[in-house]
């Protein structure tokens, strides 16, 4: 996709000499975090119904975003185009993130609530290449959905199911094999974008309209993520709970990015439940 964020490079110069852009990148906070605490868990997966939380540490999650990102490559994503996620909090979301900024694609985050009418808009003004999606999810059969619409939606090539042990399965495609250790993957992973590249494109609800495509970087996102963090005192000894969808900027910013920005463990729980909340607090 082409994207026209004009705007990035008008506010640069200000947002540089007030210290609100950082110039860092989710890629510099990741390989920061991996090698200064390889054992340290990054994020705790909690799914409702299961006892056990899947534990993912920062050491991992730096191979899971390498596999995935030649995963991805391998699917024919390649910098600037958008691969979407209709996911709920799992693990798959954050990995999928982090796979898209190694390559410099832009991920659109899709709430979980959306179904054909939302969807077809977005993933047509967006030209998805690709979109990650549960198989089923609170009784929604995500996958049969995104099926049906993909005749209809010519620049979407490929969908990745998780939760689908077969062909088009996320561990097949994307987290399963060792694509990383590929001949070409390091040149595949060489080409790191920069903070001012777009690395999100999130719909508006279209409450006056059609929903907005609204292009976000590294630097505007941080220049959120950043303050907040400070304001709070956080650093890498906390631990984040979220469960508030990813989807969402709240669940995105403040439980996906920050954490890895501190280096400390997001607990993410996929749907709430405050018996579950309490235990997991």
């Amino acid at each position: 996709m082409q994207f026209d964020a004009h705007n990035l490079a008008e506010r640069r110069p200000a947002m540089i000499a007030a210290g609100h852009w950082r110039d860092r990148t989710i890629n510099d906070a990741l390989d920061a975090a991996a090698a200064a605490y390889p054992e340290r868990p990054a994020v705790v997966a909690a799914r409702l119904g299961e006892p056990h939380a899947r534990t993912i540490t920062y050491g991992e999650l730096a191979r899971l975003a390498d596999r995935a990102a030649v995963g991805l490559h391998r699917l024919g994503v390649r910098s600037g185009d958008v691969v979407a996620a209709q996911l709920p909090n799992w693990w798959e979301f954050t990995v999928t993130y982090l796979a898209c900024a190694r390559l410099g694609a832009a991920m659109n985050p899709l709430m979980h609530i959306f179904r054909e009418r939302e969807l077809r808009f977005m993933l047509g003004h967006g030209e998805a290449k690709v979109v990650v999606t549960p198989s089923v999810f609170r009784g929604h059969d995500h996958a049969a959905m995104f099926a049906a619409l993909q005749s209809e939606l010519p620049t979407l090539e490929h969908v990745v199911v998780a939760g689908d042990d077969g062909p088009a399965g996320f561990d097949a495609l994307l987290a399963g094999p060792s694509w990383e250790d590929e001949p070409d993957a390091s040149e595949i992973l060489g080409a790191r974008p920069g903070p001012d590249d777009v690395t999100q494109l999130i719909y508006t609800s279209g409450t006056t309209g059609e929903p907005k495509g609204v292009m976000h970087s590294s630097n505007t996102l941080f220049a959120n993520i950043d303050p907040y963090a400070e304001r709070l005192g956080l650093g890498g000894d906390d631990v984040v709970l979220m469960a508030s969808p990813m989807a969402h900027q709240t669940g995105f910013m403040y439980g996906l990015m920050m954490p890895i920005a501190l280096g400390c463990p997001a607990v993410l729980l996929d749907v709430w439940d405050a018996e579950r909340a309490v235990e997991l607090i």
